[in-house]
């Protein structure tokens, strides 16, 4: 008889090596080894089996707490374990209001980024070494930072293909490129301490606007200013007709004559041989500005005026716009060699070049130009509609021009058509183009030498959104229409608007839209192509900081330029010190290159 730990070795050894048929044979023989042999199953035996099994069954369940119980009190430790102490990993903290601003909104970001690190972005022709001063690159395809400007705020920018043109924080003037200087066309403060707010820029001046409405005329070439500053008199400005330089500063003062009291000029626009100025009673004056031509196509809007007739005194001495008195004027626009007016009640005036239609006016081929206001009739393009228009913005430049309409529903004169009364009162937004549309330049889609007459710009009429804070659908304006030489931007006044006050300050930060149409040769409209565009379309972020760019969507659709509207922002300074400053961007169309910064 086999003692039980005899039947212990031999179940240990059965279980780590027996087949199943071995461990069969084992249960059924009461644990003795039985010598291995083939089992045969038959019919007969498969009661004998099961029997084996119960057997094999109740014997293990006798012996299994035994052998369970040794087991356990071989494993006991000598010697109590010391436990093991599990720290709680730290929990997820939760995302703060401004990471979650940053994964709804990508354009959150842009304008985040705009108010912490101020500066120019610009993109198009580098010919002149305006848009990258220190690249040989011919183009510059993309928006990129003129190092220069870092970390600065200004008042005004203007952007030619050979030079450039800013007024800094301080209201000194700043310019730059080949046309300015060719051997050192990087960025050089040219005038300091006339507190300059705007400025305007011609074929080869620059006309500025001081706080006090002073006028200035400078040349753009350095070496021009360098030959009148060292001029020996004092008593008049310089003019290359007069062939006598007496003057010694660089610059001319531009001073319209009989201003009332208190009356001075709030704003000027140039083209490239005159200059419009308006001042704070609503008159227009209008100069030469340019020492290569005297304006002769009629931009001056003085009857008959020519560089033989012209009166006594200085050749660009400022005359007073006389078919526009008793119009409270209060916008004025420029394009090369016409100009446009905007009085208080909507009414528009055109005069200047009119070869392509951009006064507004069917071309004449026997009159090419129109040297007197002339009111364009806005009256007419709604004619048979229920809508009363009114023009509230004006904007040219090139050979363009353009302007949006507030057009208010009202009942049918002929009485045909019923208004209803939820419909009476809305307002219809509209833009409206003319000129030159052989780049793309009037948005409508169409590629024209020549405007008959206005057209509608669609993508930027009829626009509409939903003002959370009013809980209507409200019109989308467009804020501003920035022209160059063959290219156009606009910028959408939304209601995402931080000015508007309908979003706090813990809210996503929405910006203004920005579209861009128009003649791409030199890749000035930002899309990193080069081919032409007829309708408004959007463009992506600008380039930037690495780190916002990896924080950005990658989509064009999600990721498209937004730039900052004007918020009070803490500007960090060089010196570690921060101060508070209002700031937005704006957005500047030149002949062939374009530029967003940081604005005052």
């Amino acid at each position: 008889m086999a003692s039980p730990a005899m039947y212990r070795t031999a179940l240990r050894r059965t279980a780590r090596t027996a087949t199943p048929s071995q461990w069969i044979r084992y249960a059924s023989s009461g644990g003795e080894p039985q010598p291995r042999r083939p089992l045969r199953i038959l019919p007969l035996m498969a009661g004998a089996v099961l029997v084996g099994a119960g057997v094999g069954g109740f014997w293990a369940y006798k012996t299994y707490p035994q052998l369970s119980k040794q087991k356990y009190h071989d494993q006991i430790p000598t010697q109590a374990v010391k436990a093991e102490i599990l720290l709680e990993k730290p929990r997820k903290k939760s995302k703060s209001k401004e990471d979650a601003n940053e994964l709804i909104s990508p354009q959150h970001v842009q304008v985040k980024h705009s108010h912490e690190h101020p500066g120019v972005y610009a993109w198009g022709s580098n010919v002149g070494k305006v848009a990258a001063p220190d690249s040989k690159e011919a183009n510059i395809k993309t928006p990129r930072r003129i190092p220069y400007f870092d970390g600065q705020i200004l008042r005004d920018l203007k952007l030619e293909r050979d030079f450039g043109v800013a007024v800094n924080e301080k209201g000194d003037l700043v310019q730059w490129g080949v046309g300015f200087n060719r051997d050192a066309p990087t960025p050089e403060v040219t005038l300091r301490g006339k507190d300059l707010a705007k400025v305007a820029v011609s074929r080869d001046r620059v006309i500025a606007l001081s706080s006090n409405g002073q006028v200035y005329s400078i040349p753009v070439a350095k070496a021009d200013q360098a030959f009148a500053e060292n001029t020996p008199n004092s008593q008049t400005s310089w003019s290359i007709w007069s062939g006598t330089p007496l003057h010694t500063q660089h610059y001319r003062t531009l001073k319209p004559a009989n201003l009332g009291w208190n009356e001075q000029v709030v704003d000027i626009k140039s083209g490239l041989e005159h200059c419009l100025m308006l001042t704070s009673n609503g008159r227009v004056f209008s100069a030469a500005s340019s020492t290569e031509e005297f304006p002769s196509r009629g931009q001056l809007g003085v009857p008959g005026l020519t560089w033989a007739n012209r009166p006594a005194g200085p050749y660009d001495q400022p005359h007073e716009v006389g078919g526009l008195r008793g119009f409270q004027v209060k916008e004025i626009a420029t394009g090369d060699y016409h100009s446009l007016v905007l009085d208080n009640e909507g009414r528009i005036f055109s005069f200047g070049d009119n070869t392509v239609g951009q006064l507004g006016f069917k071309p004449d081929l026997t009159t090419t130009h129109i040297d007197t206001p002339s009111l364009l009739p806005v009256n007419q393009l709604y004619a048979g509609t229920n809508l009363v228009p009114k023009v509230t913005y004006i904007a040219a430049g090139g050979l363009n021009s353009f302007f949006t309409v507030d057009a208010t529903k009202t009942q049918s004169p002929s009485g045909s058509e019923v208004m209803p009364a939820s419909e009476l009162g809305k307002v219809v937004v509209e833009t409206w183009a003319c000129g030159s549309g052989i780049h793309g330049e009037l948005g409508t889609g169409k590629w024209l030498h020549v405007s008959s007459a206005p057209s509608k710009v669609k993508a930027l009429s009829d626009l509409y959104e939903y003002d959370e804070a009013s809980n209507t659908l409200s019109p989308i304006r467009v804020k501003e229409i920035v022209v160059g030489s063959t290219h156009v931007c606009a910028v959408l006044d939304t209601v995402h608007d931080s000015s508007t006050g309908s979003s706090g300050k813990e809210d996503p930060q929405f910006g203004n839209d920005v579209l861009f149409w128009g003649g791409n040769e030199c890749y000035q409209l930002g899309t990193g192509k080069r081919n032409n565009v007829n309708v408004p379309v959007y463009i992506g972020a600008l380039d930037g900081d690495s780190v916002v760019a990896e924080r950005l969507d990658s989509e064009l659709g999600r990721n498209r330029l937004q730039i900052a509207p004007r918020a009070r922002v803490n500007l960090l300074e060089r010196e570690g010190k921060a101060r508070q400053v209002e700031v937005e961007q704006r957005v500047e169309c030149g002949r062939l290159i374009s530029a967003v910064y940081s604005a005052v």
